[in-house]
């Protein structure tokens, strides 16, 4: 009996945490006195135990045992005890957050082509404890990439479907048994293994968990699901990702609320387990509105009102091209549900998605303009320029879904124009191998009260080309930026009504963010990887607060 992945620290409050597990057979798993049987889907074995009883306000070591055995700290672990760290009675909060970490070995090649890993890295930092521990960590997305895996992954495929070579999707995952090989080598490493096991975690998907551009537009949907393999990577992708990221992010009574999750509990024959949990991936694929992979956690007491909300801006699109949405009305319903409508206080609103809300300006015209023309506004052929351009340049952005854009910042102004406004809506993102900062104001509403900040953090391990890097600076360019205005204008595009500039970025290196919520206060820290002396480390690139003076040079 083994313990085959894990232990994950996933929810985490005053008294009560989740921890999750992945066994090599049937067991009973212990941690902390609190049990849980394992349920097998394809073959392979899960448990999340749910520990009730802790200490507000304390640090608990953790040990887990199966059957009996103990199997975890490792007997050779190079770090210190896994912990359960409930939230600090001062009402201190930090979260840290990034997206898009390739698994690459540590070694002179891996280092030259993907840099240090800013998770690893953290996890050296708080084995030392040079700096305060945080209290969840947030991956938006692309922890797992099934279109391009990892060397040793794209071995064991090659060894498993030496026949399926000459297919397009030959070297890509295919199912969810091969899924499970992308956890194993993403997760596996010791200071990520470690981090895993003593932060709580909160995760979302986003394309190259599946394939890259995934929903980027109607062409591209129609043409991915008529593919012969499309049916089982789908399955494989949305049931995975429910298991092994998604499971984790609900609350006790979210889980038993989660039909699914009481059906993994209550089924008793394996295959009828896996048919339904299969069943139950197809359909989030087939009609979105079935399920819903968005989430919300509350951090601390209702005094302290910190809600993060991550909102699933790949699964639930609308993509018919005269309303294209980023999420559907289902889902937006229930984002206003649990923002303007809120039956508790939010302070501090930390309103996550995989892809940033702010782009840079000039990309923010750009995608504006792609869109118009994509839906006709130039033409037929315009239209097939469009969507080349958008496919290529992956233009797939909350600013080209204006619809969304515009439901956003709505949604913005009727949070700051209450009568109980927060004192920050801080808006976290991923996904554009770069980070940045930047200052937002609305153009309906007064908010001198409420700091609107977009912090973009990408990747923590998966930096980009230089030629991408110049492109994107060249986007930034102020007289780019206003040809792009003038064109989108051209194309019918008309202004929205925020206005924003980049603060402070944008950087290419890999790296980790973390914001810091404390009463009315909030600050931010940027992190970045760097290897000194044969380790990796995070230096301080910048500390910013909401007490910055935020620039007048805004963007329309």
């Amino acid at each position: 009996m083994e313990l085959k992945l894990g232990p994950l620290l996933r929810y985490v409050d005053d008294t009560r945490a989740t921890v999750w597990v992945e066994t090599s057979a049937p067991c009973d798993v212990e941690v902390l006195g609190h049990q849980a049987r394992t349920w097998t889907v394809h073959g392979h074995h899960y448990a999340l135990v749910r520990i009730e009883g802790l200490t507000p306000d304390s640090e608990t070591p953790y040990e887990v045992r199966l059957d009996g055995r103990l199997v975890w700290p490792l007997p050779d672990g190079e770090f210190g005890p896994s912990v359960i760290r409930t939230p600090l009675a001062d009402g201190t909060f930090r979260l840290t957050f990034g997206s898009c970490r390739r698994s690459v070995p540590f070694d002179a090649k891996g280092f030259k082509e993907f840099g240090p890993d800013a998770l690893v890295a953290l996890a050296e930092r708080m084995a030392t404890g040079s700096d305060a521990s945080p209290d969840a960590v947030l991956l938006l997305g692309d922890q797992v990439y099934a279109d391009d895996p990892s060397d040793a992954v794209l071995e064991k495929l090659r060894e498993a479907h030496g026949g399926r070579q000459g297919s397009e999707v030959a070297d890509e995952i295919g199912n969810f048994e091969e899924y499970t090989w992308l956890y194993d080598d993403a997760w596996l490493t010791p200071a990520v293994r470690w981090l895993f096991s003593t932060v709580p975690l909160c995760m979302l998907l986003d394309d190259h968990d599946l394939r890259d551009d995934w929903n980027t537009s109607l062409t591209w949907r129609r043409w991915v699901t008529s593919q012969p393999w499309w049916h089982d990577r789908v399955v494989g992708a949305y049931a995975s990702y429910w298991v092994y990221q998604h499971l984790g992010n609900l609350s006790p009574e979210q889980l038993d609320q989660d039909a699914t999750y009481r059906a993994m509990l209550s089924i008793e024959d394996d295959d009828e387990r896996t048919a339904y949990l299969d069943s139950f991936a197809w359909m989030a694929d087939e009609d979105p509105a079935s399920t819903r992979w968005s989430f919300y956690r509350d951090f601390g007491d209702a005094s302290r009102g910190i809600r993060l909300l991550a909102v699933d801006s790949r699964c639930s699109r609308h993509l018919e091209p005269d309303e294209r949405a980023m999420v559907d009305a289902h889902e937006w319903e229930w984002v206003r549900r649990h923002t303007v409508e809120a039956s508790r206080p939010i302070r501090h609103l930390l309103l996550a998605s995989t892809l940033p809300f702010l782009l840079a300006p000039g990309l923010h015209h750009l995608e504006g303009w792609d869109e118009a023309i994509s839906s006709g506004a130039w033409g037929p052929r315009g239209s097939r320029i469009g969507e080349k351009i958008r496919q290529g340049m992956d233009l797939e952005h909350w600013a080209s879904f204006r619809k969304s854009f515009d439901d956003v910042t709505d949604l913005l102004t009727e949070l700051v124009g209450g009568e109980d406004p927060p004192a920050s809506i801080l808006m976290l993102a991923g996904d554009v191998h770069c980070s940045y900062l930047a200052e937002a104001r609305l153009a309906a509403v007064e908010h001198p009260g409420t700091a609107i900040r977009q912090l973009t953090m990408s990747p923590f391990r998966n930096p980009v080309p230089r030629h991408i890097q110049w492109a994107n600076h060249l986007l930034d360019k102020r007289w780019m930026t206003t040809l792009l205005h003038k064109l989108a204008r051209l194309a019918g595009v008309r202004d929205v009504a925020a206005y924003w500039r980049i603060a402070h970025g944008p950087w290419f290196e890999n790296g980790a963010m973390t914001v810091t919520l404390s009463g009315e206060d909030w600050a931010v820290d940027v992190d970045h990887a760097v290897l000194r002396g044969g380790r990796q480390l995070l230096d301080r690139t910048l500390t910013y607060g909401h007490l910055d003076s935020p620039s007048k040079r805004l963007m329309s």
